[in-house]
Formats: structure tokens, C-alpha cells, sequence
């Protein structure tokens, strides 16, 4: 008998369409999975067996089956996005309990093509942070359990890389997509603004925050981008390989936070395989403005006032009360303000001269799997801070970046490389991961069993 767990989407897409397996035998071992093993990684707040099971059974009854990009995929959906009747908690005790009448526009679009939802996955309240712990569960890293699995998107790359779903949703506010995907060894993709229908809580903190796929291959990742961004897969696709110019950066953005040696080893060896394979690679460190830590934090916590606006406060967390109240007073300042346009301009010049930056995707091994929901305020700014400065200016930009696995920790928990690039450039960002994976192939599923 053919095990479909750790396939990847494309794989069991093909094998769905050519009738060589059927969606209710790939979901159900997908289910199985999913109940043996998540107790120990805390991926999922719900897990949707009889429904998914149910859905997998009209996929198979369509008789559009054999066009379907995403024919019987088994995927999980971040618990920020509606689906149609689940409740949609974002982590939170302060959230309704009542379930979405409609799919968001994303879901809708994988469900379209053929996907089946199995769950929705942990996230840190209102999703803010970039550790995913909280009162509906806690995200655990599969490849080193006493870590984090990363946030906002914690549960949904907890998902992928333990084989409980080929892919997942999620989106990233400040790195939400790229911080879980780098601490869990996934690819993903942040598109740049307005490749993919937002729609993340009000107002997409101030159009920062894109939603994108969490996949263990590229292939997967751009088949997926482009369901979600409701095009020909081709499109996200170059028509031919080609020379590009790489800049290399290993500093920080932000004053005063230091890369280790893991991730910026991580960085220069890629770097040396983007060479071999004919790229132009420099050394070269964007022009990021000092103001750049102001900028992020006024932004991000003014994001968080304003999803917390109509929720009762004191069924909040005190992280995220102290997080929102602090906000309160940028809210004003962000809508009128300037700086994101400033800083785009800033960068425009580096980015006309290099066509992708690489960086070390973070600074430092994600933190402990410990109730930071129950910590300060200043811990858990500082914790993540520390850990993910490499991930804000493209939130804040509103340019596509990506991470891609590449190289090892100590513990054997994967290191992860950053890519960015100019406005449209996600096929040119995912055809450099693609010769990365090629060049350098890494594990594709964390070892549980």
C-alpha cells in the first residue's frame, strides 16, 4: 500500500487526478497522523475529521477532478482566516465563538482547487508574537521539541513539517510566515502587496500583512501561490533561468541586535552555491535607516490596537493588553504618516542595482516552548526582537520574500536563508530557491516517528 504522508501536494495532486489514490485515503491517513503525533507538537486548536473526510468524498465526486491543481491535498488553515463553519479565535479567549458563515477568499480558492481543510492551526493571540503559545494551545518546533515552532503562523508550520499536511495557510504581519518557516526547515513565500487578497483582520495592520503558503518544496510553494493569487502557475514561473545579481547581507536592520554564527554561515554558504550555479554575488548591506526599530515597533503595535479595538480587554492577555495600549497612541501617526513610503525609497536605488538580497533568514535559534503568554510585556518584545530582525523591512516596504531552508543548527534543528526582491518579483525569488534546493537539497519532514 502507497503511504501519501510526506508526499508532496504536487504528488498527491497528480496521483488524485490520475485516479491512483483517492482524497478520502489521503486525508484519512493524513487524520491518522494528525491524531497520533500532534499531542506532542500542539500544531492544531481544531482538527476537522468527519468534515474533512466528507469534503474529501465531493472532491472526488467533481467532475472537474482531473483539472484540479490541488486535487485531494490535505491542508491546514491559520486560525486568523474564516472557514465556513468554524470559529475563527486567533488565539484568543476575547474572540467570538461563533462560526464563519463564509470561507475567506483564500480558503475559498484552495477549497476551488480541490483542497481539503483538515484543521485550523495554533497561533499566538491576535497574533502578534513570534512565538505561537496561548490559551487554545501551544506550537511546538518538530525538529526540537522544547523549542518553538515560531509565530505568528506557528501551528500552521508545525503542521507541514511534521507530515500532519503537505501545505498550509498562513499570512505574515513582521515575518509571520518566514519566522515559523525558517525555525521549521519550510519554504515560503510572503508575496508582495496585493499579489494575494489580504483580508487579515482590520485592515491587514496597514496593508503589511500578505497571506502566502508554508510547503517543504518550492514546487509546492509557487503551485500554491498560485491558487492563491488565482493564476496560471506558469505565471509565477521565469521563462528560462538566468544570471542574476545577488547582494549578501549579513548585518541586522536593527541597531544593537547581532546575527549568530548558525544563520549567517547559513547566508555565506548559500551564497557560495548561488555562485556555482552563475550568479553575480556581492557583498553588499542595504542603506536601512537607524529610524528602521521605531518604524517597526510603532507599526506593529499599533497593528495590535487596532484588532484589539472591539474586544474586551480584560479577557486579553497581558502581553498583548500592554501591547495594544502602547499602540494606541501610533495609530494616528501610522495612517498619516510617511515612513513606509520613505523607506521604500531608501531602498529602491539598492534594489535597481541587485536584483535579490539574501540574508540569514534569523538571528538566533527560536526561543524555548514556555507559556510567553503568561510573561511580560518587554520579554516578549526583546525575545522576539532578538531573534527576528531580519524579517520587518518587508512588511514595511510591502515587497515578496521568501525563506528557504539551508544548513543545520547543532541540535540538527534547520538554519533558513532570506530572499527579498523588488515589487513582481516572486518568480525571479522563487526560481534563485528553486536552484538553491536543487544545488543543496535538505530534509523535508521533521523525523517523530
Amino acid at each position: 500500500m502507497t503511504s501519501w504522508v510526506g508526499r508532496t501536494a504536487a504528488e498527491i495532486a497528480a496521483a488524485v487526478r490520475e485516479k491512483r489514490a483517492t482524497p478520502r485515503d489521503v486525508v484519512a491517513e493524513h487524520l491518522a497522523r494528525i491524531e497520533r503525533l500532534d499531542g506532542r507538537v500542539g500544531a492544531f486548536r481544531v482538527v476537522r475529521a468527519e468534515a474533512a473526510l466528507a469534503e474529501a468524498d465531493e472532491v472526488a465526486s467533481r467532475p472537474d477532478l482531473a483539472e484540479l491543481p490541488l486535487a485531494g491535498v490535505p491542508v491546514a488553515v491559520k486560525d486568523n482566516l474564516a472557514v465556513r463553519g468554524e470559529a475563527n479565535r486567533v488565539g484568543s479567549a476575547a474572540t467570538p465563538e461563533a462560526p464563519a458563515a463564509e470561507d475567506h477568499v483564500t480558503v475559498a480558492r484552495l477549497r476551488a482547487a480541490g483542497a481539503v481543510v483538515v484543521g485550523l492551526t495554533n497561533v499566538p493571540e491576535l497574533c502578534v508574537f513570534g512565538t505561537t503559545e496561548g490559551v487554545h494551545g501551544t506550537a511546538r518546533n518538530p525538529w526540537d521539541l522544547t523549542r518553538t515552532a515560531g509565530g505568528s503562523s506557528g501551528g500552521s508550520g508545525a503542521a507541514v513539517a511534521a507530515g500532519f499536511v503537505p501545505l498550509a495557510l498562513g499570512n505574515d504581519g513582521m515575518g509571520s510566515l518566514r519566522i515559523p518557516a525558517a525555525n521549521c526547515g519550510l519554504v515560503t513565500i510572503k508575496p508582495g502587496h496585493g499579489v494575494v487578497p489580504a483580508g487579515i483582520s482590520d485592515g491587514d495592520w496597514f496593508g503589511m500583512s500578505e497571506n502566502g503558503p508554508l510547503a517543504t518544496t518550492v514546487e509546492d510553494a509557487r503551485l500554491m501561490l498560485a491558487v492563491l493569487a488565482d493564476t496560471d502557475p506558469e505565471a509565477v514561473r521565469p521563462s528560462e533561468p538566468a544570471m542574476r545579481r545577488i547582494a549578501v547581507s549579513l548585518r541586522s536592520p536593527l541597531a544593537g541586535v547581532t546575527v549568530t554564527r548558525p544563520w549567517t554561515t547559513a547566508a555565506r554558504d548559500a551564497a557560495g552555491v548561488l555562485i556555482k550555479a552563475g550568479h553575480q554575488v556581492r557583498r553588499a548591506d542595504p542603506p536601512y535607516p537607524l529610524s528602521l526599530s521605531t518604524t517597526s515597533l510603532t507599526h506593529w503595535t499599533a497593528g495590535t490596537a487596532v484588532d484589539a479595538q472591539d474586544l474586551d480587554r480584560r479577557l486579553l492577555t497581558r502581553r498583548t493588553r500592554v501591547h495594544a495600549a502602547v499602540g494606541r497612541r501610533f495609530v494616528g501617526r501610522v495612517r498619516a504618516g510617511d515612513s513606509r513610503e520613505r523607506l521604500r525609497r531608501r531602498m529602491e536605488p539598492f534594489f535597481a542595482e541587485y536584483d535579490v538580497l539574501l540574508t540569514p533568514a534569523l538571528a538566533r535559534r527560536s526561543p524555548k516552548s514556555v507559556a510567553w503568554h503568561e510573561r511580560g510585556w518587554l520579554a516578549n518584545v526583546l525575545a522576539n526582537t532578538n531573534y527576528s530582525p531580519l524579517t520587518p523591512p518587508w512588511n514595511l516596504t510591502g515587497w515578496p520574500a521568501m525563506s528557504v531552508p539551508f544548513g543545520t543548527l547543532p541540535s540538527g534543528a534547520p538554519t533558513a536563508v532570506q530572499l527579498v526582491g523588488r515589487p513582481g518579483s516572486e518568480a525571479v525569488l522563487l526560481e534563485v530557491a528553486r536552484q538553491l534546493e536543487e544545488l543543496h537539497p535538505w530534509q523535508r519532514t521533521a523525523p517523530l516517528d
